[in-house]
């Protein structure tokens, strides 16, 4: 048997890392951060243990990386739903819905995510979190900012604080509330985005859609290119 190209192999690696991921998310968003043991992970992901260990330094960096893809396919999916559009305050309405959304729906996996960040490593540098960055970067641009790199740190700053305040347990904000403040401190009218009271309640097919993570990691067999 011949031996496997490079490019199979990046392929396979590149597989190996969004099932971990993907496994990350969803074992901490059923059981919590404590009770996820790397192994477990590794299990639900069908790979060998020591994979976790070759492409993350360990279980909390996973977590981040694992929810930085997902906050990032979230905002990515916000901004590019249908009707699409180009108007910066209708983006950066849904930028910020897309965020409050995930701490509405995610409880669990956001407030470990945050508390994650407080950590001494704080952020960790990798393709999910640039990407965020890329997609928050583009979202101020386009509302119109004239000073990029001084207002997305303040946009990711507010939207951060805006979780937190969400997720503090006992004392959590309204998520309407949290959204309005955001919105009138941008100038954005209340329609813009998806207002909370223009959801989907009763439609099986968007809750059941809302419980499928998988569409946010690539571990299919990506087309062979000729």
């Amino acid at each position: 048997m011949s031996p496997r190209s490079a490019s199979v192999n990046e392929e396979l690696r590149r597989r190996s890392r969004e099932r971990l991921l993907q496994a990350a998310v969803e074992l901490v968003d059923e059981h919590g951060y404590d009770a996820t043991t790397l192994g477990a992970i590794a299990d639900r992901a069908g790979s060998a243990r020591g994979l976790v260990s070759y492409y993350f330094p360990g279980k909390r960096q996973l977590l981040q990386s694992a929810v930085h893809r997902l906050m990032h396919r979230t905002l990515e999916e916000g901004l590019e739903r249908e009707p699409r559009t180009d108007d910066g305050r209708e983006r950066l309405a849904r930028a910020i819905d897309a965020i409050l959304g995930l701490a509405r729906d995610r409880p669990v996996l956001m407030r470990q995510h945050m508390a994650g960040l407080l950590q001494a490593e704080g952020f960790v540098q990798c393709p999910e979190q640039r990407r965020l960055s890329e997609l928050l970067s583009d979202t101020v641009a386009r509302y119109g900012s004239q000073d990029v790199p001084a207002d997305y740190p303040m946009l990711r700053a507010l939207l951060m604080g805006a979780v937190f305040a969400a997720l503090v347990p006992g004392v959590p904000m309204p998520v309407p509330a949290l959204r309005a403040e955001l919105f009138e401190r941008y100038g954005l009218d209340w329609e813009l985005g998806v207002p909370p009271d223009a959801g989907t309640a009763g439609d099986r097919e968007a809750e059941a859609r809302h419980r499928d993570l998988s569409r946010f990691f690539a571990t299919e067999e990506r087309p062979s290119r000729s």
